[in-house]
């Protein structure tokens, strides 16, 4: 999305009036044209008569056209006699002239009191007697004038009294303030055009706006600056306002309320807004309080506040906040999530960065005007966007720098952009950074931004309490201002322009590296080195040559060999990151106050003697040289995290006496670690524990079960430990995760246990020594079978998640159908899994490549899987989702009921699942999905009698009255042919197939509902080949006598429609023999309970598939129109004609590909390995 305009929602200054109110007088003076007048002013609309506005004595005709130039609207009363009145008609040719001239700035709206339009617009009835008159008495040209003007005036969208209200007059001047005011000061706001990616990310925000709650919700749009919240916020602003009776955009807070007397023009503005431009004096920011609860709590009110950064602005507009009318909305953005309480917050909306293809697309409007790079631009172009990292503002800011520019221009200015940010970006993006509270954020931040993204939350919280930051907090606080992120494995992330921002703050301290505070950068390190003019202003310094190896000392072009002296002036150096480096010299040179060294290729076969280490808090040596740690006895009593991973040569661990007080130990893929020292039981602050893939281990010290406070227990792809401390694991009393992965669990020996036991005993050890408090259990690729699990997991009643992947089972084993509070349950690759009969209640299911799974079921369907990834063909019943059975299987009244009787059983056809990557010939199948029942037919034969058919891809029915009779529910056919084989241009042909095949859409109008449905299962034909997709909808109550309904096909872009039809089933025909019929899957009918299946009020998506997103501009007729759209058309048209087709051809198959992403994403995301596994991992 790109950057925003200004804009402003009050009325300009230029107009003197709202509304100039045209009327004759004798008719309706002091009755209707009084009580509408009143009305108006009521209602904050500054409202222009004649006989309040006009001096007597006066020449009146001057002063007219003035109030009329001068007003935004006009609204014309139509009466018996208003044609008899020339000042009357002379005032509509200057209305009808003034609209003409500002079509869009003048509004008209006409409202017929006591006449019928048509006799306004053809002047005949009372009309045609005063046109009469007029003829003896005017020019020829006059009276046609006047005609025209009439004629136009009634062919615009007006009111009729008689046709609204019931004709009670004061419900119809209520609706003539809310029209009119909807109108007015309330006009669009200016957004920038180019808008990429905006629909998907205003949806939800939407959605929450129409969802016709009476509550007074509020909503927070929070991101980090420049990533589009004030776009957002005028895009839903845009699209929503006249659904509410007042609206409000109050944009720039944050720099409006620093000014002078801010607040209180903030409280004037808001109040002149929602009062239709009405100013209101205010003189304090308390008066203003008082005054905006009075004006909030008589009418439904749609608030905007963009940019509020502070408890003050928030208290100024929101502090009597439960005065709002019920049903009012306020939409808040900020970058300061913790701004508002929880209490006051409906919902948060945390914008997302934009991806690839639309940064690129943003990025091409503004450097090339147009959607993709010109020739020769495209590498350049994608280098830009890598650096912005999907931040709308660094894309359009970079673009627009760019525009014009030759390939010279453009090399030049990326190679400066990589040493020094662009400065209107940084700029803009400081003002979070200088909203932070102290300077322990601030420090916080730039020790992130430096040195620490991407680092475990853990370590870095560990590390730097030791330097006196309060970092905890501190990382809120970050969080809290869209600095930093958490991601999903608990890391500190930022965005890349966010830690340029950073940066660019420590490279500003000077122009001399030494004289900074960190050194990130390559050569200001190396320089600041291999000079040995380091200061003690330096707090952290990094140092990779693995990635810088040329024009530097060294061995190998692998590493960099540098003088321990270097670094003897930076007395305050406590961050040193090396990576490939080899110093020589004395080792006590090195700063005494370092708290963390990583050290990636330590050169050494053990740490050093004279190595100060005394205050280390974090020592981390990947890919290092030792094979042991350290020589004879240190004391590290600051030590809490030790990572030595992939230190192939590590052979023992040496004594861990040295470091008491040690909460982390990592010895990942130390492949020669042979001992682990059996001191290891006496580090009592141990929570961390990962040894995996340590492959030459065979045994661990017994008292490694001595840990009390361990809670991370990691020993997975230890292929060769053959002795583990079963029996005493109960002890671990506060362990939480245990993953043993690739272990042989069934050939372990309890360490001082009977070395000749029998496997068989090993594993029931395993399994009743395993501790209570585990949440979470890996046993991935153990090789376990059916008969190696245990009649029940008593033990294990706070287990929630539990990996058994790439093991040989067929089944369920048993001991989990009793588990009870499991989220998150796996079984990918298990290639020999038959069935999940009888599955307890779980969140998250994970059957990706189990080719032999035919079915699932449930203990009950209160205990179906919310999420169930990885299905394949062979899975033809999920139960409470689908089941998918040969027809001859199906119940014989569902056969009577579609007319199959006469069917072949053993025809076949071609299916295929949208999940699933080929498609297979098999005999005809019945689906039984959310209510429905589908068949595929190859040909174009269609059995049974349907009373409605059309050739076109939708079809408009109204349902017959049959007296007595239930209607049962709706049979549906499609006749479709595939064009062509091979792919269409720009279209991956397969991908198409494994996303949207075939949708339809059953919208009952006059109940205002629809059911959108996508079976699990399709039929494809041959390439110009006909097929038939029969289906029977088990509505039920949900259709009457006498609805409206309309039903339409979706389909891909290169098959088409041929023939599609319905037919409403009554329990008569059947002899009432629908009652039992039971569908296997779903044995509700259509109405029940589908909260879980609404994607948008009175709207429900019916496929055991993801629900998609229909929510594009491109398929707003997928959906359909919104009732409250239509009711306000109904308010605001009456001569307008209505009507229109609601048949809908997806012709344009571009437009098709944005609703066919997300199954492309959701088949991908069925793909990718358990989220939970990947957390501790190294």
């Amino acid at each position: 999305m790109p950057g925003e305009a200004s804009s402003s929602n009050s009325p300009p200054c230029r107009f003197s009036y709202d509304v100039f109110l045209s009327f004759r007088g004798e008719d309706t003076r002091k009755t209707f044209t009084d009580h509408l007048y009143t009305a108006l002013v009521n209602a904050g609309i500054r409202t222009f008569r004649d006989d309040d506005e006009i001096e007597r004595g006066r020449d009146i005709k001057p002063e007219l056209n003035k109030a009329i130039h001068r007003s935004r609207s006009s609204v014309v009363v139509f009466s018996k006699d208003y044609a008899s009145s020339p000042w009357c008609l002379d005032e509509l040719i200057v209305i009808i002239q003034r609209h003409a001239d500002d079509a869009r700035g003048h509004v008209v709206l006409p409202v017929f009191y006591d006449i019928d339009p048509s006799h306004v617009r053809k002047q005949t009835g009372s009309f045609a007697v005063a046109f009469a008159r007029h003829r003896k008495t005017q020019s020829p040209d006059k009276v046609k004038e006047w005609r025209e003007a009439l004629a136009q005036v009634a062919d615009l969208a007006g009111m009729v009294l008689q046709n609204q209200a019931d004709g009670y007059e004061s419900k119809f001047i209520q609706k003539i303030v809310k029209v009119i005011g909807g109108k007015l000061s309330r006009t669009p706001l200016s957004v920038a055009p180019n808008l990429i990616g905006i629909h998907s990310r205003v949806k939800n925000i939407s959605l929450w706006l129409q969802d016709g709650s009476t509550d007074v919700g509020t909503l927070v749009i929070y991101g980090m600056s420049g990533i589009g919240k004030t776009t957002i916020a005028k895009f839903v602003y845009n699209s929503n306002f006249r659904r509410f009776e007042g609206s409000s955009f109050l944009e720039n807070i944050k720099e409006i309320s620093e000014q002078p007397n801010g607040l209180v023009q903030i409280q004037m503005q808001l109040l002149s807004n929602i009062l239709n431009g009405r100013k209101v004096i205010i003189h304090s920011v308390s008066e203003g309080i008082t005054k905006i609860a009075d004006t909030i709590n008589s009418k439904r009110v749609l608030l905007v506040l963009d940019d509020m950064d502070h408890l003050d602005q928030l208290n100024a507009v929101l502090r009597l906040h439960g005065r709002f009318y019920p049903g009012s909305k306020i939409i808040i953005t900020t970058r300061h999530l913790r701004l508002l309480k929880a209490q006051q917050v409906t919902k948060v909306h945390n914008v997302e960065t934009l991806d690839y293809k639309e940064s690129l697309e943003l990025f091409s409007w503004h450097a090339f005007g147009q959607d993709l790079p010109i020739e020769g631009y495209m590498k350049l172009s994608e280098k830009v966007v890598h650096q912005s990292g999907g931040l709308p503002l660094a894309l359009k800011v970079l673009g627009s720098s760019l525009f014009g520019e030759n390939l010279t221009v453009w090399e030049s200015a990326l190679q400066k952009l990589e040493a020094i940010p662009n400065g209107e970006i940084m700029n803009k993006l400081k003002i979070s950074y200088e909203s932070l509270q102290d300077d322990h954020d601030r420090k916080l931040f730039l020790h992130i931004a430096c040195f620490f993204i991407g680092n475990d939350r853990y370590n870095i919280v560990r590390l730097l309490d030791e330097c006196n930051l309060y970092t905890t907090v501190g990382i809120q606080n970050l969080v809290d201002r869209g600095l930093v992120t958490i991601d999903g494995y608990d890391k500190v992330q930022m965005h890349n322009v966010i830690r340029d921002m950073g940066r660019g703050i420590v490279r500003q301290e000077s122009e001399d590296p030494e004289k900074r505070s960190r050194l990130w950068h390559y050569k200001d390190s190396i320089k600041v080195l291999t000079e040995k003019n380091g200061t003690e202003t330096i707090e952290g310094l990094v140092l990779n040559s693995h990635m810088h190896p040329a024009n530097t000392p060294s061995v190998n072009s692998n590493e960099t060999i540098l003088e321990t002296n270097a670094f003897a002036r930076m007395c305050k150096l406590r961050l040193l990151h090396l990576s490939n480096v080899q110093l020589n010299g004395c080792y006590k040179e090195l700063p005494t106050k370092l708290r963390w060294l990583c050290w990636h290729a330590f050169p050494l076969d053990c740490i050093p003697t004279d190595f100060p280490m005394v205050n280390l808090v974090v020592l981390e040596m990947h890919n290092s040289s030792l094979t042991q740690i350290w020589k004879g006895t240190k004391y590290l009593p600051s030590l809490k995290i030790l990572d030595l991973s992939y230190s192939h040569g590590l052979t023992e661990t040496a004594s861990f006496s040295p470091c008491p007080n040690l909460e982390k130990l990592v010895l990942v893929d130390c492949a020669s670690l042979i001992n682990v020292h059996e001191s290891i039981g006496s580090l009592e602050r141990l929570v961390y524990l990962n040894m995996k893939d340590c492959r030459s281990i065979m045994m661990l010290p017994e008292n490694i079960c001595m840990l009390k406070l361990l809670e991370t227990l990691i020993i997975s792809g230890c292929s060769n430990l053959n002795m583990f401390p079963m029996e005493m694991m109960k002890n671990m009393e506060s362990l939480k995760v245990l993953e043993t992965n690739e272990i042989p669990i069934n050939q372990l020996r309890s360490t001082g246990g009977d070395i000749n036991s029998s496997p068989g005993r090993s594993i029931c050890i395993f399994w009743t020594c395993l501790p209570h408090s585990l949440v979470e259990l890996s046993l991935s690729g153990c090789n376990l079978l059916d008969d190696a699990f245990p009649g029940n997991f008593g033990n294990l009643s706070s287990l929630k998640r539990l990996d058994l992947q790439d093991n040989p089972i067929c089944s369920l084993p048993n001991c989990v159908r009793d588990m009870k509070r499991l989220d998150k349950l796996c079984f990918c690759f298990c290639k020999s899994l038959k069935s999940l009969l009888g599955l307890p209640k779980v969140d998250e299911l994970y059957v990706y490549a189990c080719h032999s799974l035919e079915k699932i079921t449930y203990q009950s369907s209160l205990c179906k899987a919310n999420n169930v990834f990885g299905q394949m063909r062979s899975l033809v019943e999920n139960e409470y989702m689908y089941k998918l059975e040969p027809i001859g299987s199906v119940d014989v009244e569902m056969i009577n009921v579609l007319g199959l009787c006469n069917l072949e059983p053993m025809r076949t056809v071609q299916l295929m699942q949208p999940q699933a990557s080929d498609h297979y010939l098999c005999p005809i199948q019945g689906l039984y999905e959310g209510g429905i029942f589908s068949t595929f037919l190859s040909g174009n034969e269609v059995p049974g009698l349907f009373s409605h058919k059309s050739t076109d891809s939708s079809i408009y029915f109204v349902v017959p009255l049959v007296p007595n009779v239930k209607i049962r529910g709706l049979n549906i056919f499609v006749v479709y042919e595939n064009l062509v084989s091979e792919t269409p241009y720009g279209v991956n042909y397969s991908d198409y197939d494994v996303l949207i095949p075939i949708v339809v859409k059953v919208r009952n109008r006059t109940k205002a509902l629809e059911w959108i449905y996508c079976p699990s299962f399709y039929g494809i034909p041959p390439e110009g080949e006909e097929m038939v997709w029969l289906s029977h909808w088990k509505l039920e109550d949900q259709l009457e006598g006498g609805d409206e309904v309309t039903v339409t096909v979706f389909i891909l872009p290169w098959r088409q429609v041929k023939q599609c039809g319905i037919h409403v089933v009554h329990e008569k025909e059947e002899n009432m023999s629908l009652r039992r019929i039971r569908d296997p899957c779903y044995p509700y009918v259509i109405g029940g309970d589908l909260s879980g299946s609404e994607v948008m009020p009175g709207t429900y998506f019916l496929s055991s598939l993801a629900k998609p997103l229909i929510y594009k501009p491109q398929l707003h007729e997928f959906i359909g129109d919104s009732d409250t759209e239509k009711e306000e058309q109904e308010d605001e048209l009456m001569l307008a004609p209505t009507g229109g087709s609601s048949n809908c051809d997806f012709r344009d198959w571009k437009g098709f590909i944005i609703a066919a992403g997300f199954f492309l994403s959701l088949s991908l995301f069925a793909r990718f390995p358990l989220p939970w596994r990947k957390k501790h991992s190294a």
